[in-house]
């Protein structure tokens, strides 16, 4: 080989080696220092790379709510009364069930606050405080699904309503999740929020459902494709 050539290549190799240091250096930087910022209220939410997370429970829960609190034909009579009153009707949130694939962490406790706050928005209805309600189940040893049998039904109405906070309605929400995959590296989930609304006084309920769909690329293609889409 030409001195001249080799000498060029030699060169070529050592700069090139000297720039993959230097961007190994500068990766392995970032990576250790972590940054944050007060996100301003109107920024979208970030979306989750790897799981649900604001951008998926937070669009659920107010479409779910809202949808389930307007629907047509469905009223409830308060305890006592044989018609529908002008006051509010009081619902107890009685358990959240993730039936999903994925942890929920810190969201389970958010999303109670989410359905309580949406609850409380609306004109028909009010939340019993979840505080109020937990103790009450503990103290009669009552687990949320034991509320479909009359005679636990009975006992934890009546220990409410002995507080001064009798229930109309009971709230029962569940999440659920469907992955279809579409190679090794990409796939899609669907993510359901259900929510059953119960009439303590017969026992007839509303069902609502809220859907939202949400694609993960783990594929440098793929990642492509969406950024130009």
């Amino acid at each position: 080989m030409n001195p001249h050539c080799k000498h060029r290549l030699t060169s070529t190799v050592a700069r090139m080696t000297v720039i993959m240091l230097m961007a190994t250096v500068l990766i392995a930087g970032c990576r250790s220092k972590q940054t944050a910022r007060v996100m301003t209220p109107d920024e979208a939410d970030l979306v989750g790379s790897h799981q649900a997370g604001a951008e998926t429970f937070g669009p659920l829960v107010d479409q779910a709510v809202m949808d389930l609190l307007m629907k047509n034909g469905y009223q409830v009579e308060p305890t006592g009364m044989n018609t529908v009153p002008s006051k509010k009707l009081r619902v107890c949130f009685v358990d959240f069930e993730n039936a999903s694939i994925e942890e929920m962490g810190d969201f389970k406790l958010q999303i109670y606050d989410r359905i309580d706050g949406c609850v409380n928005r609306s004109q028909s209805y009010e939340m019993v405080d979840r505080r109020w309600v937990e103790t009450g189940l503990r103290e009669l040893r009552i687990s949320p699904d034991q509320l479909f049998l009359p005679s636990h039904r009975d006992q934890f109405l009546g220990l409410m309503a002995s507080q001064g906070r009798p229930i109309d309605c009971l709230l029962y929400a569940s999440l659920t999740s469907g992955t279809t995959n579409n190679n090794q590296s990409n796939y899609q989930r669907d993510y359901q929020l259900t929510l059953r609304l119960i009439n303590v006084l017969n026992g007839t309920s509303v069902i609502q459902n809220a859907m939202l769909r949400k694609a993960y690329n783990q594929s440098v293609s793929a990642k492509v494709r969406d950024w130009f889409k």
